[in-house]
């Protein structure tokens, strides 16, 4: 029988994300493909340091002790090395104890264009255009930017994910609003379709299998008492009152729960963030990344009106 991703949690991840990358890059930019394959065959046994998104993912893949035999979290590896080159990264993801088996090497070729095949959730690469062309395509991606880690990071026994709500979440309909008529023609429109869930945005599904993988956690310890859930779902949005209850009944009727929310009204989203130390934080504005950059590991989704033109 296959094996089935289609109920799993599945990430998709470019080597650039999951590791620090700058040296063998510098390699390939500067002096070429077979300086960069030469390089990577002297170095495959040297371990790749952390990337940013590799705490997010560790920590991630660890939920998976909650079913063995059948794990809810499945992390694909999509590079743009071919084979030969990409195995210095396999030695460093068995090296680390990942847990990630799957691996595609595409020499070069697209990595969206794997994306439906492989059933994938959110797909994370610190290549700008790689994102994008997944997005223009319809595939949920997010840009992994250059952000801080902390060094506790993995001793934390929480994973703590916060994500923005309208072009993250939800699509843009609501942010045009915003836009074209200003905050009293949002609200007003928030408030007229109040009862009316928004439409899916590109992490929708990520979303939902995220809340999926909290209730098997919650299942889990109760019959196992020493296992305390390790996942918390924050939503951090300009949105205030009234137009939080939208948001609301849109994830009551999608049967999602989130931990945390706030609707924080313009206040600036890192004071919040700070405090709410979370492993990535998900926006698809840069105005709001590139202060949590500074704190935290930040991603960009390049959807919808705030990107266009971009």
């Amino acid at each position: 029988m296959a094996y089935d991703l289609s109920t799993r949690l599945v990430i998709g991840l470019a080597s650039s994300a999951l590791f620090n990358l700058e040296e063998s890059d510098e390699v390939f930019r500067t002096k070429g493909e077979e300086a960069y394959r030469k390089y990577q065959r002297e170095k495959q046994h040297h371990l790749l340091e952390q990337g940013v998104a590799f705490p997010f993912i560790k920590k991630l893949l660890s939920i998976n002790e909650i079913n063995l035999t059948n794990p809810p979290i499945e992390v694909i590896l999509l590079s743009r090395n071919d084979p030969d080159t990409g195995l210095r990264v396999m030695h460093s993801i068995q090296a680390h104890q990942l847990g990630i088996t799957r691996a595609l090497f595409l020499q070069g070729r697209d990595p969206h264009k794997y994306i439906n095949a492989l059933s994938i959730d959110l797909f994370l690469s610190a290549n700008e255009v790689d994102v994008k062309q997944a997005i223009r395509a319809g595939y949920p991606a997010g840009q992994v930017l250059n952000s801080h880690i902390e060094d506790d990071f993995l001793n934390d026994p929480e994973l703590r994910i916060a994500l923005d709500f309208d072009g993250v979440i939800i699509d843009d309909e609501a942010e045009k609003v915003y836009k074209d008529s200003g905050i009293t023609e949002f609200h007003k429109h928030e408030q007229a379709h109040v009862t009316e869930a928004h439409k899916p945005g590109p992490l929708t599904n990520f979303l939902k299998k995220l809340s999926t993988v909290q209730i098997q956690e919650e299942n889990f310890a109760e019959t196992a008492g020493n296992y305390k859930p390790k996942l918390r779902i924050s939503i951090v949005t300009a949105r205030n009152a009234p137009s939080h209850e939208r948001v609301i009944n849109t994830m009551r009727e999608w049967g999602v729960t989130v931990n945390e929310a706030f609707f924080l009204g313009g206040i600036e989203k890192r004071k919040v963030l700070e405090v709410l130390n979370p492993h990535i934080f998900f926006d698809d504005q840069k105005i709001h990344l590139d202060p949590t950059t500074e704190i935290l590991p930040s991603v960009h989704i390049p959807f919808g009106i705030r990107n266009e033109g971009a």
